[in-house]
């Protein structure tokens, strides 16, 4: 049974990638279709408007995308230049959707529901192949089913955050505390000001949004007396956050590392290390500060009383709108399983993986694809440029040119943190902690590794072991 060549290939997700998507089908000879369940593209992105991106503009616009604008006569910003969330969308992404092309072909207010193959569940072998698939959409509170000739899943993570608590699971009592939780981003500096001012808050996780906001309250703790910060990690050590510095590929993506080590050495944030969340508790009269407990080094009993918990711990995927279709995914990361290899937070702590593309993100079922933030599974590192390749290599491998599928179109910005060894870095760092030291900046192939605990003690806890490992730009 070959697939309606007539039908659509649907993207779901009308962000940067999914945009890029359509611009690159279009530019093949494709119909492409968005579907976002927001009210207006780039929703996900909307979230986050005040924060600034680490990639300047020359890494944030799709090349097919570019060449749709041009012929608007849109101008571009310029290259070096670092866009917030807003500008992003208001300067590429809106324009770009209004663009002759896009304009009619982009649906929002389009949750989809579920994807799955005309007429045969997962289990259904015989006829599957070619036929189309069935995207179960619903808009105004009317269900319909969209017919597609190929699926990609550009629909990202925001808006399923991981849990605080340990074991991949909500700490006791975190469903509980919603009014003192904040999202993993919130605008500490304009619309939230004055939740955090002259206020504790808790920041829990190790990743470029904790360093966001943890920078920001560092500011205005400077400006508003009485406001406190702290910061609870799970490993042992922030290294690997503090990243390359002035040796990072991404400048701003450095100089954020280099200034959170620096707030912490110079006492504007307390740390605490290898923290696990074991409750949240609301007080008892409901206004106040909620109790956070949990445990610290070698097990010891933490209890904190703060008046906000930032959860900046990362997001998962939402799968379960995949259930119907049959994936190949890596058991741990939950991220295509060619891929998940180069990802993996188990061994990798670098910026970037090698560029890739459709190869790479096939699964079982042909013509569906998750590209994205949201291929990532559960890896915490992505740049949009990456995306960009993919879906550009997936545009070629749908309109069957297979050589322009396998080439590689993009040149990743270097992060200068893939080539050292975190061993030795992490183990000064460790043994510095008497006289105040808090980090080098570091980056090597390990990731979560890096932290096991180690056999021999140093005045902070056991020291790490360092290990020697071969870098291949991951």
């Amino acid at each position: 049974m070959a697939a309606d060549t007539q039908l659509p290939v649907v993207v779901i997700g009308a962000g940067p990638v999914g945009l890029a998507a359509a611009a690159h089908l279009i530019e093949r000879g494709l119909e492409p279709l968005v579907l976002e369940a927001g009210d207006r593209v780039g929703a996900a992105v909307r979230h986050w408007g005040h924060v600034r991106l680490f990639s300047p503009w020359e890494y944030d616009v799709d090349a097919a995308a570019l060449r749709l604008l041009e012929a608007q006569d849109w101008e571009s910003p310029a290259a070096d230049e670092l866009p917030t969330g807003a500008e992003l969308v208001e300067r590429y992404l809106a324009p770009l959707a209004a663009t002759p092309e896009l304009a009619g072909r982009v649906r929002t207010g389009t949750r989809v529901l579920a994807v799955s193959r005309q007429g045969v569940d997962k289990t259904r072998t015989v006829g599957r192949e070619g036929r189309p698939y069935v995207v179960r959409t619903v808009h105004d509170g009317r269900v319909v089913d969209v017919l597609a000739r190929a699926v990609l899943d550009a629909s990202g993570t925001w808006g399923r955050p991981n849990p605080l608590g340990a074991a991949g699971l909500p700490a006791i009592g975190e469903d509980r505390v919603g009014g003192w939780l904040a999202g993993p981003l919130p605008d500490v500096l304009g619309a939230d000001r004055e939740r955090f001012a002259g206020r504790h808050t808790l920041v829990v996780g190790m990743g470029h949004s904790a360093a966001t906001t943890l920078l920001a309250l560092v500011q205005l703790r400077e400006e508003e007396p009485g406001t406190e910060i702290t910061w609870a990690i799970r490993g042992r050590s922030p290294a690997r956050l503090y990243g390359g510095g002035d040796a990072d590929g991404l400048p701003a993506r450095g100089l954020l590392g280099s200034s959170l080590k620096a707030a912490v050495a110079g006492g504007a944030i307390a740390l605490v290390r290898e923290f696990t969340t074991t409750s949240l508790t609301p007080p008892a009269e409901g206004g106040g500060p909620v109790t956070v407990a949990g445990t610290g080094r070698d097990g010891v009993a933490v209890e904190l009383r703060v008046d906000t918990v930032v959860g900046a711990t990362g997001f998962r995927p939402d799968l379960e709108m995949l259930r119907e279709v049959r994936l190949d995914l890596d058991p741990g990361v939950e991220a295509p399983a060619a891929l998940a290899p180069l990802i993996d937070p188990n061994f990798h702590s670098c910026g970037t993986v090698p560029p890739h593309g459709e190869a790479l993100l096939a699964h079982p079922d042909e013509g569906f694809y998750v590209v994205g933030t949201k291929s990532y599974g559960r890896a915490p590192t992505f740049l949009l440029a990456t995306g960009y390749e993919q879906v550009r290599s997936v545009a070629a491998a749908l309109a069957g040119d297979t050589e322009a599928a396998a080439r590689v179109e993009l040149a990743l910005p270097g992060t200068g943190v893939c080539s050292t060894d975190l061993g030795d870095r992490e183990a000064a760092e460790a043994a510095s902690c008497s006289t105040g030291g808090v980090g080098f900046t570091t980056g090597s192939e390990h990731g979560y590794s890096a932290e096991e605990p180690p056999a021999a003690a140093g005045c902070c806890g056991p020291a790490p072991v360092a290990v020697s490992v071969s870098s291949h730009g991951g």
